[in-house]
């Protein structure tokens, strides 16, 4: 079992920056890939970014040259550095993580999941 804890989010003006991190525990050894998903009410959860293994990422259209994803050298730490925030960057984001290896925004692949943080962008 791998438990992911979620911190960082908050309100900011459109422009802004902020930096998410997620904390990874238990058996984090087990860990391939790690992510960032998003999800507004009445909406499905959309994926932001990946990374996996050996440090292969991909991001989603919506978010490239804006967001980086990235991990401490002990792989037990995903951040989430979000520069240039829009208000349809609002949205609840959370942290996810799965034993294989992929690069994959695809939810359903994701067997850790975190409580999420909630990012407000104000115009």
């Amino acid at each position: 079992q791998v438990q992911l804890v979620e911190s960082g989010g908050g309100s900011v003006q459109a422009g802004g920056s902020l930096r998410l991190s997620c904390a990874a525990s238990g058996y984090t050894a087990g860990v391939g890939t790690m992510a960032w998903f998003r999800q507004t009410p009445g909406n499905g959860r959309e994926g932001v970014a990946v990374i996996s293994g050996g440090g292969t990422l991909r991001y989603a259209d919506s978010v490239k040259g804006r967001f980086i994803i990235s991990q401490d050298n002990a792989k037990t730490t995903l951040y989430l550095q979000m520069t240039s925030l829009k208000p349809e960057d609002t949205a609840m984001y959370y942290c996810a993580a799965d034993g294989r290896y992929y690069i994959s925004l695809d939810k359903n692949l994701y067997a850790y999941w975190g409580q999420g943080t909630q990012v407000t962008v104000s115009s």
